[in-house]
């Protein structure tokens, strides 16, 4: 039987919707105070457990006649104050989901990040060989999931079946205006600003296939860029604002610019008790060039990605 962490969340819930759909049978744990996705609600597939993957007694019944697992459950945060928890979940939980892997022999998909991957090199892609050069002082979200992985080929080393994933960007109708989706929020409330610098991203539902085929191969012991195309900023904010029927952003915001912004803003956050919308990590990325190479996982399953315009249209479309 297959289990997957993380079930209630953006790319968990795709990937269970597929698995489902294939007529495959799911276990999914879930904290008791998630909700159930509406795509996912009333599907007799799908056996609902609640368990912590940071309460490892908690999911000794789980893993009862689990053969596969995808492990999905992750934090997701660029603000320095969640450190401590960025850490607990993607690390320590990472930890007690491979233990338990090991003890009841399953093959384990990993879900990382490009975050994990090299830091961005000038007019180069990062691929599936660049290795993250260690920095302490580095961003808290990146440092927990390259330390989150580095317990998978801890894992692997032990003789662990597993296949590694590092999306780029996750963008997709189902996120709504949270996470990504903050992107196409910002746009549509009239935001005039780009940066100077560019990502990877991917649609949802092409990750969830990509894992999918993953899990069915005979890969191990590998990890896997799963990144559709580069965007600059400036093209990307352009190309949502095409899809709202807006106006694009015409100013390009300097990096001192990005850094009264973000100092501002923490004051402001410190006063209010309020996430700022943009941090010194957000500030910092918004002008990092960041391209993504996808030959290896093209190659390797055969996998033809949605044109990220494509993508853009159906979720302006979705939000309108």
């Amino acid at each position: 039987m297959i289990l997957v962490t993380g079930g209630t969340g953006f790319l968990g819930s795709e990937l269970i919707k597929q698995l489902t759909d294939a007529n495959q049978p799911v276990r999914a744990i879930k904290r008791a105070t998630s909700t159930i996705p509406k795509i996912l609600l009333n599907q007799p597939l799908i056996e609902w457990q609640n368990a912590d993957i940071n309460e490892p007694a908690t999911l000794a019944d789980v893993f009862q006649n689990i053969t596969k697992v995808y492990h999905c459950a992750a934090f997701v945060s660029l603000s320095g104050s969640d450190k401590k928890k960025l850490y607990h979940v993607n690390i320590d939980g990472t930890s007690n989901v491979i233990n338990l892997c090991q003890e009841y022999k399953c093959r384990l998909l990993h879900v990382s990040s490009v975050a994990a991957l090299g830091d961005a090199r000038e007019d180069a892609e990062i691929n599936e060989d660049d290795y993250w050069e260690y920095n302490a002082s580095a961003q808290p979200y990146g440092l927990s999931k390259y330390e989150g992985e580095m317990e998978v080929w801890r894992g692997i080393a032990e003789g662990l079946n597993a296949v590694i994933v590092n999306p780029s960007v996750i963008i997709g109708e189902s996120v709504g205006f949270e996470g990504s989706g903050a992107i196409f929020k910002m746009i549509k409330d009239g935001f005039k600003f780009y940066t100077d610098g560019a990502t990877g991203l991917v649609d949802v539902k092409d990750v969830a296939k990509a894992m999918i085929l993953l899990m069915e191969s005979q890969f191990s012991g590998e990890r896997f860029i799963i990144s559709s195309e580069n965007y600059t900023y400036k093209d990307l904010f352009g190309a949502i604002a095409d899809g709202f029927g807006l106006s694009r952003p015409k100013i390009e915001a300097k990096s001192w610019m990005l850094g009264i912004a973000w100092r501002a803003l923490k004051v402001g956050a410190l006063l209010t008790g309020k996430t700022p919308a943009i941090t010194k990590d957000t500030a910092k990325s918004s002008i990092t060039n960041s391209y993504y190479c996808n030959e290896k996982i093209s190659n390797a399953i055969n996998i033809k990605f949605k044109p990220v315009l494509a993508s853009i249209k159906d979720i302006t479309n979705y939000l309108s």
